[in-house]
C-alpha cells in the first residue's frame, strides 16, 4: 500500500447516509445504569475500519495534501522542518522519533505521514496556520510542550490515524476561523485537554459560519475533557467515536454552537454530552442513537437549530463502535 494514498476498504455492511436521513432520525432517550441503546437499529455490525476520507474535510474542494508527489523520508528535526515548510506539494514520511521544540509551521499542500507504527514526534508540535490542504497521519505525538497540532486560519485539514499521549495543552486544537476539518481514527490517552474547536468566547466575529469539523471514529481512552469542546461551529459532527472512562466530560457545546452527536459509544462516562462548561454560554446539541454503558444521560438543547450535515458519510450502529474503533484507531493501522 502507498504511504500517501487514501484507499477505500470495503465498508463491511456500513450504510452511507445522506444528510436528509440523518436530519429526520429520532433522538436518544435517557440512559440507564447498564448497557442500553436508545433506539434499536437495523444497521449491520461492521468488522473493520475504513481508510477513506469523509466528513467536513471532503468539502471546499476536498483534502489531498501532497497528493501524488514523490515521497521524501525524514529522520531529523531539521529535515522535517525544511520539508514541511517548503513550497509546493510534498509527501513527507517520518521515520523513527523526531524531537521538536515549540510550534513548527506546516505549509500548504503537505502530507506528513509516519512510517510503520513507531514514527513519533515529541517535545514540540505542528502549527497548521493560514494554510490549506494538509494531511497528518500515522504519527505518535508525545510529551508536547504547547499543542500537538494547532489549526488556525486554515481550511481542508485531515488529522487521521495518529496516537496522542501525555502532552501539555491541546492534542488537536482548531480555532480562528478554520474550516473543513476532519479528525478521524485517532487514539487519545493519558492526557487532559484533547480538542478545542474555537479558542475564545470573544471570537465569534471570526468564527461564526466557520469551524465546521467532523470527529469520526476516534478513541478517547481515559482522557479528561474536550472530546471536543465546541464554540460557534455549526454543524460540528461527532459520529461513531468511542469514549471510555472520561473523568471530566465527553462532548461540550457552548457559545451557540450546533453539535450533532450521532451513534457514539460511551462507557463509564458520567457526563457524556453537556451544553455548558466553564464560563461559556450554552450551545446546542442534536442527539441520535448513542450507546451508553454505565454512563450519564446526554444533554440535548435546541436540536432544530443544529444545521443539517451536507455530505454523505459511512456510519456504523453505535453498539458496534467499541470493537471497530479499538481495532482501527491509532498508528500502525494504515
Amino acid at each position: 500500500m502507498s504511504f500517501f494514498a487514501s484507499p477505500t476498504r470495503p465498508s463491511f455492511g456500513r450504510r452511507r447516509l445522506p444528510f436528509l436521513a440523518a436530519a429526520t432520525a429520532l433522538t436518544v432517550a435517557a440512559a440507564a445504569a447498564v448497557s442500553t441503546v436508545a433506539v434499536p437499529e437495523s444497521l449491520p455490525k461492521a468488522s473493520a475500519s475504513t481508510f477513506a476520507l469523509q466528513g467536513w474535510a471532503t468539502q471546499g474542494g476536498g483534502t489531498t495534501g501532497g497528493g501524488s508527489a514523490s515521497p521524501v523520508t525524514v529522520t531529523t528535526a531539521s529535515a522535517l522542518i525544511s520539508e514541511m515548510q517548503s513550497s509546493g506539494a510534498k509527501v513527507i514520511r517520518v521515520s523513527g522519533t523526531i524531537t521538536l521544540s515549540g510550534m513548527n509551521k506546516v505549509a500548504s499542500n503537505k502530507t506528513i505521514i509516519g512510517v510503520g507504527s513507531g514514527a513519533a514526534i515529541t517535545g514540540g508540535g505542528l502549527n497548521v496556520a493560514s494554510v490549506s490542504n494538509v494531511i497528518i497521519r500515522n504519527i505518535n505525538f508525545r510529551n508536547w510542550g504547547d499543542d500537538a497540532i494547532n489549526v488556525q486560519y486554515s481550511t481542508r485539514v485531515w488529522v487521521d490515524h495518529n496516537s496522542f499521549s501525555n502532552g501539555y495543552d491541546g492534542a488537536v486544537d482548531i480555532k480562528r476561523a478554520s474550516d473543513y476539518v476532519t479528525v478521524s481514527w485517532n487514539k487519545f490517552s493519558n492526557h487532559d485537554k484533547v480538542g478545542l474547536i474555537g479558542h475564545s468566547d470573544d471570537n465569534g466575529g471570526e468564527d461564526i459560519g466557520k469551524l465546521r469539523v467532523t470527529y469520526y471514529a476516534n478513541w478517547f481512552d481515559g482522557t479528561t475533557q474536550r472530546h471536543p469542546r465546541v464554540r460557534f461551529g455549526n454543524p460540528v459532527h461527532v459520529v461513531n467515536n468511542y469514549y471510555r472512562g472520561n473523568s471530566g466530560y465527553g462532548v461540550a457545546s457552548t457559545c451557540n454552537a450546533g453539535v450533532y452527536v450521532e451513534r457514539n459509544y460511551f462507557e463509564n462516562v458520567g457526563s457524556t454530552v453537556v451544553t455548558q462548561t466553564g464560563d461559556s454560554p450554552q450551545g446546542n446539541v442534536k442527539l441520535l442513537n448513542n450507546y451508553l454503558v454505565n454512563s450519564g444521560t446526554p444533554a440535548s438543547r435546541n436540536a432544530s437549530s443544529v444545521a443539517a450535515i451536507p455530505y454523505s458519510y459511512v456510519v456504523d450502529a453505535a453498539e458496534s463502535v467499541k470493537s471497530i474503533v479499538t481495532g482501527g484507531a491509532g498508528t500502525g493501522k494504515i
